[in-house]
């Protein structure tokens, strides 16, 4: 009953901001909500699961979105044509230096492997340049105003939701073989790290997806709103509701996604609810509480440590190239620590970690207030100053410090409920519970 009271009062919530603001707003809020929840599950999957502290979300992330600009944007001809051949050249390059570093580790032992592997990478890596470099230069002198990269495979956008999984797995897996026999701090100070390499590399490599230059424009799932006001059934659906047809073609697009958001969103927590309660579950909770006596049982921890860690991934890659869905354009610089890491996390601590009903209420608890006071927060500070004197400095200074409400709040929701509901708002079950 407590669980069914905190999703109604959430849905009451939503329902009055469409009420009293717009119900535009309250959709939009509900989409951004929907994909915080996806991501809060796959951080639930590490760390609820198996205790994997990942600080680099955000990172995984944008390789969702990067996902999205190769599955939905079209290949540019004159690009492939000028460096296609060079990149291919340098990817086949890659391969043959990784390909021969692991032999060589295989074949060789002592100081003479690790002397062939330094030489090998050395070597590897000036080939690999003597063809990429040239290859970059020339994509991203094609029409770099427009252009200037690739393109990508011009399939529907609803495509790249399962790519960005896999990209994101991909480079989990990579993460995972480097990182995961670290712990805690340590851990968290490489998926950082590695976090900003990834972002970095998508803001100054051009040639992959624009870098900083941004791409704009995606097509959507859904139809664009302007072109349901030309549409005949549209409009003859719109007088039959009653509904002006320019306010209703937004709302009706943003229902579209909702739906499809949802359905996306149920599919991801039953799966993740099976393998909770599954014996594998049971398994990574057990390793989670006590890593030392999951290992004397005979139990590969880092193993597991690394599936957890490609399943979590991989959910917030899919999270990540939804986001480009809704907002149809891709735009490296918004990939920060402070929207992709802190709020995630709290949205898991706040929820219940371990619970993945808490992570979805969290992640629409939080992205909910979030948004409302970034709106709200002008307006209090203008009420709470009301009888002070024009000129007062500390008016000046709150009024100035409405821009960092929602700051505070995240602070004071997650004091407040660590103080009264340590574990969470829908605490882990528990064979005690």
């Amino acid at each position: 009953m407590k669980n069914v009271l905190l999703f109604g009062a959430m849905a009451l919530a939503l329902i009055l901001a469409g009420q009293f603001q717009s119900w535009a707003f309250s959709l939009t809020i509900l989409n951004l909500s929907i994909i915080s929840a996806i991501m809060a599950l796959g951080v639930n999957i590490q760390w609820g699961y198996a205790g994997i502290f990942n600080v680099g979300i955000m990172g995984f992330a944008a390789l969702g979105g990067l996902a999205a600009v190769l599955t939905r944007t079209e290949p540019v001809a004159e690009a492939w044509a000028a460096g296609g051949a060079g990149i291919a050249m340098a990817l086949l390059m890659l391969i043959g230096v990784v390909g021969a570093v692991i032999m060589l580790r295989k074949k060789l032992t002592g100081r003479i492997r690790g002397f062939a592997t330094f030489i090998t990478v050395i070597v590897g890596y000036f080939m690999v340049r003597y063809f990429f470099d040239p290859a970059t230069n020339a994509i991203e002198s094609i029409d770099p105003a427009l252009t200037g990269y690739l393109g990508g495979a011009n399939m529907p956008i609803v495509f790249s939701w399962a790519i960005g999984g896999l990209f994101a797995a991909a480079a989990a897996w990579l993460v995972g073989k480097i990182a995961l026999g670290l712990r805690s701090d340590y851990l968290a100070i490489a998926t950082l790290g590695i976090s900003e390499i990834i972002i970095a590399v998508l803001k100054n490599e051009e040639w992959l997806a624009r870098g900083v230059k941004n791409i704009s424009g995606l097509d959507g799932p859904m139809p664009r709103a302007i072109d349901l006001q030309t549409s005949e059934w549209f409009l003859s659906l719109s007088e039959r509701i009653g509904a002006d047809p320019v306010a209703f073609s937004g709302i009706f697009v943003k229902i579209g996604i909702a739906l499809m958001f949802t359905a996306v969103l149920v599919f991801i927590m039953v799966l993740s609810e099976k393998a909770l309660n599954s014996p594998w579950g049971r398994m990574m909770r057990a390793i989670r509480d006590n890593r030392d006596a999951a290992e004397a049982m005979g139990k590969d921890v880092t193993k597991r440590h690394l599936q957890t860690f490609v399943i979590g991934s991989a959910v917030v890659g899919i999270a990540g190239a939804m986001l480009i869905t809704l907002d149809l354009q891709f735009t490296p610089g918004t990939y920060n620590p402070l929207r992709f890491t802190f709020l995630i996390w709290v949205m898991v601590i706040v929820g219940g970690s371990g619970n993945n009903w808490g992570s979805v209420l969290g992640g629409f608890l939080i992205w909910f207030v979030w948004i409302e006071a970034e709106r709200g927060g002008p307006a209090l500070m203008q009420f709470v100053t009301a009888g002070m004197a024009e000129d007062s400095g500390l008016r000046e200074h709150l009024i100035d410090s409405a821009a960092h409400l929602r700051l505070f709040l995240m602070g004071v929701i997650l004091l407040v409920v660590l103080r009264f509901s340590p574990k969470g708002l829908i605490p882990e079950k528990t064979a005690r519970s």
